[in-house]
């Protein structure tokens, strides 16, 4: 696989532009190729065949465009897609978000009880219990769909950011967690005001992790030892695809990259008959 390719990192929105930061902070030399799904956002209501079609042809795409590995940036394709998608390209590294925050939890918690929070999608599936599945370790998992049309919305704080975070967070309510899991590539963004309003539910300090970084440290260990990291001299470039109206990603994509983005193409996904097989 060519070093100098770009590494492709996909979402059903604009999420998994928080993982992309990370990346591009974590990988400063290597070219990322962004895709938000958006003509079929939200992966987190689907289901499990569905986001599984999706991811694969999502990738399909990207493989087209040429990249040597793939970061699916989204919780719940991570749970429902990751192992169709090693079973489908066996030859190219590709990283889920949900192992490697999990295995940070897990070194992290001192209580050994783990919140998580996502979308109704990724805590149906279980994907972190099972993640987490280590003796000793217990879970506590509370779906909390309504954090990403406020994240999208850019409600970040506020009364109703908070009373929203205060009516999920009731479920940690007098445990002892004392690391919570932001299960979705949105959550970041509403970080502050999750941080308060759960800090004030357990009655002690929790540490939140968010995907990106730990991501971003998975994706450096597989590159190197698949000896795939970019040694090209010149400057990375950072692209940007969506499925939908480029100027309305580019407009939400603010906040979740950072800072403006350069450019982002219109793309069509098809349906193409790899992608419609639902591999188990």
């Amino acid at each position: 696989m060519p070093s100098d390719l770009p590494i492709g990192v996909f979402d059903s929105g604009v999420g998994g532009l928080t993982v992309m930061h990370a990346l591009a902070d974590a990988l400063p030399d290597e070219h990322l190729l962004y895709l938000g799904d958006t003509a079929r956002v939200p992966y987190g209501n689907r289901g499990a065949d569905t986001v599984r079609r999706y991811a694969l042809n999502a990738t399909d795409f990207l493989r087209g465009r040429g990249i040597k590995a793939l970061v699916v940036a989204c919780n719940t394709a991570t749970a429902y897609a990751l192992e169709a998608l090693v079973e489908h390209y066996p030859e190219m590294p590709i990283v889920g978000v949900v192992r490697p925050v999990a295995d940070l939890a897990i070194a992290s918690s001192v209580s050994r009880h783990i919140g998580v929070i996502g979308t109704r999608g990724t805590i149906g599936s279980k994907c972190y219990e099972r993640a987490l599945e280590v003796p000793g370790v217990r879970v506590t998992a509370t779906p909390c769909p309504l954090f990403v049309p406020l994240a999208e919305e850019g409600w970040l704080d506020g009364e109703v950011t908070t009373a929203v975070a205060r009516e999920y967070l009731q479920a940690f309510a007098g445990t002892d967690v004392d690391t919570l899991i932001l299960g979705c590539t949105h959550y970041p963004l509403i970080a502050s005001s999750i941080q308060s309003v759960i800090n004030e539910a357990v009655g002690h300090d929790v540490t939140l992790l968010d995907s990106g970084t730990a991501t971003a440290t998975a994706l450096k260990k597989r590159l190197t030892s698949s000896n795939i990291l970019r040694t090209s001299q010149g400057p990375r470039r950072l692209e940007f695809l969506a499925t939908d109206d480029p100027a309305t990603f580019a407009r939400t994509a603010r906040t979740f990259f950072g800072g403006e983005l350069d450019g982002v193409e219109h793309v069509d996904i098809l349906d193409m008959s790899d992608s419609r097989r639902v591999l188990k």
